[in-house]
């Protein structure tokens, strides 16, 4: 007979979408509802990435996740930590090379925090391309940006995740290809990958995009969406199909965290979060884990009687 079910799935949840607590709060939170981890956005609420004494501040947290047992990606899109005036600015692609080195250090910045954290990855994007430039010109802008980011990465030993984000450069899974090629496909270059963004634009079915991505993918952000349009929805409120999702998931043999992101959704925060994983847990596959009579938990070689 065989033993319980359980998922092979892990759960987290973002705290963009938790603005409204303080990061320990938001942690202990996710700890007791039973979440495996945390996607944690560097922002002013949130370990501010810019703020004095920012490795001290880092130890602590650190400290306090592995306290909670809860695991960790780093991401990178607050809205306005860089720019009090324009959301996502300045970005690997803007005119002024001064700005865009100032999107390099947060992304320099975001890797020794994932390092110090043990974190799974740092998760970036693109950015929209500016008024009055071309494409191959901002093409070009984010492979030379990326460079150095990518080099911190492989020495910190923490993988990159691009996200293709509907609406920038690097918008669909073939636009992450167009630039694994152009950087020569290098280690530490992985992918994001929003189940939501699948639905609203890609080709292909959520499933189906799960699986092409598999060779690469880093880092999972999950929400409800609706074909063609760029909302983040609580789940059942959008159209996506979730157990194919969740289980061509599972077949890839993912190790990283799923990371539901709802931050529109952040002023009621802790009901979603409440909400959110229970969803989850029962849209995802069982894997039976083999109880000792049952004869795959035999060890090969050995006879039973």
């Amino acid at each position: 007979m065989n033993g319980c079910a359980r998922t092979p799935l892990r759960f987290g949840y973002g705290t963009n979408g938790l603005a409204d607590l303080r990061l320990d709060d938001a942690l202990a939170l996710l700890a007791d509802l039973g979440y495996d981890g945390v996607g944690l956005t560097l922002d002013h609420m949130h370990l501010d990435p810019l703020a004095p004494d920012l490795a001290a501040r880092t130890r602590r947290a650190a400290h306090r996740l592995d306290e909670l047992g809860l695991g960790v990606t780093v991401e990178t899109g607050a809205r306005y930590v860089l720019d009090p005036r324009l959301k996502h600015g300045p970005s690997l692609l803007a005119p002024d090379p001064d700005d865009r080195t100032r999107r390099v250090d947060l992304l320099l910045r975001a890797v020794r925090v994932a390092a110090d954290l043990g974190a799974h990855a740092v998760h970036c994007f693109s950015g929209t391309v500016p008024d009055g430039t071309d494409e191959d010109t901002a093409w070009k802008r984010l492979a030379e940006s990326l460079t150095p980011v990518l080099d911190a990465a492989t020495t910190a030993g923490v993988p990159l995740a691009v996200e293709p984000e509907p609406g920038h450069l690097l918008a669909t899974l073939a636009d992450f290809h167009r630039l694994r090629r152009t950087l020569g496909d290098p280690e530490p270059l992985g992918l994001t990958l929003d189940i939501g963004h699948c639905q609203c634009l890609e080709p292909l079915p959520p499933a189906d995009c799960v699986r092409e991505a598999a060779p690469w993918l880093r880092h999972v952000q999950i929400e409800d969406m609706r074909r063609g349009v760029h909302e983040h929805l609580p789940f059942g409120d959008g159209e996506i199909d979730f157990p194919p999702v969740l289980a061509a998931l599972a077949a890839t043999g993912y190790q990283g965290l799923t990371v539901v992101e709802l931050p529109r959704h952040s002023h009621a925060g802790p009901h979603f979060a409440a909400h959110s994983l229970p969803f989850l847990r029962h849209a995802a596959p069982p894997v039976l884990v083999p109880s000792h009579g049952d004869p795959s938990a035999t060890p090969e070689g050995s006879r039973t009687p």
